[in-house]
């Protein structure tokens, strides 16, 4: 474990407020006393960090959640002296936490937070999103994330969790996904378009799909690109047409729903036989 850290900005959403993702691993390296302006959730990954924090020490190890509030002085250094201190952390304007609650801004007594599932999804939204800062996908996912921490473990109490009309609502939401392919509108957009929290209206999707809207979206672009491929297009083509970053985006995505890489796929469909395919009457 050297010392080594990592900054990605994300957007929540096409020309949205951006968020910002640390990737860390430290041996030896220690923080000063200072405070942030947002609130810094971070997930240790690795080894173990003492925490100085409201006057008291915080030690943290794999899997447990730090909820640092607003301007709250700290510091952080390596639990020991030889394993070192590796985590993921991310720094959320306030709003992005009371958006599913009550009260004000949700207030944390306790800055560990013991929460395996929630940890885990929050090292894979950071993972991924570190890789490829996809506005939408830090807009369907992060925002999410930070809500259900604030209504699971904070004293805010939680809003009203049944969104009337969820199924229109999502249905509303998918055809705006649909019909702007390649530039999908921030959920916020959306949002404030039906007369909804940005939280009322993931809920409503989620609820009625299955999955986050981004998720919808990427499955909608690859079977848009399986049409594509089946063209003869190429994936790196492919990928700019529907909507992913790159080939590397497409090719992610297109393994995950249909077991193949686009250039396996796009071969076997222009080799076979039967439409389309090489072999297929002419």
């Amino acid at each position: 474990m050297g010392e080594q850290a990592r900054w990605t900005r994300a957007r929540l959403g096409r020309c949205g407020p951006p968020l910002d993702l640390l990737t860390a691993s430290f041996r030896r390296h220690v923080y000063a006393p200072h405070a942030h302006d947002e609130y810094t959730i971070g997930v240790c990954v690795g080894g173990s960090e003492v925490i100085d924090y409201r006057g008291g020490h915080i030690r943290t190890g794999p899997g447990r959640i730090v909820v640092l509030e607003p301007g709250e002085m700290h510091t952080g250094g390596p639990g020991n002296p030889t394993d070192g201190y590796a985590y993921r952390a991310l720094y959320a304007e306030p709003s992005l936490l009371a958006d599913g609650t009550l009260d004000g801004l949700p207030h944390f007594r306790e800055p560990l937070v013991d929460d395996p599932a929630l940890a885990a999804a929050l090292c894979a939204a950071h993972t991924e999103l570190s890789a490829c800062p996809d506005p939408l996908q830090a807009e369907s996912a992060l925002p999410w994330l930070l809500t259900a921490l604030a209504r699971r473990h904070s004293t805010a109490r939680p809003a009203a969790g049944r969104v009337p009309g969820a199924a229109a609502i999502a249905r509303t939401v998918r055809d705006r996904l649909a019909d702007e392919l390649t530039d999908p509108p921030s959920l916020a957009l959306l949002a404030t378009d039906l007369g909804l929290s940005r939280y009322q209206l993931l809920r409503a999707f989620r609820t009625t799909m299955g999955i986050p809207p981004y998720a919808w979206l990427a499955q909608h672009r690859v079977t848009k690109a399986r049409i594509l491929l089946e063209s003869g297009l190429r994936p790196a083509e492919v990928a700019a047409l529907v909507g992913f970053a790159d080939q590397a985006h497409l090719t992610r995505w297109f393994r995950r729903v249909l077991g193949v890489t686009p250039a396996a796929y796009r071969n076997s469909v222009q080799d076979g036989p039967g439409p389309g395919g090489r072999h297929s009457a002419a």
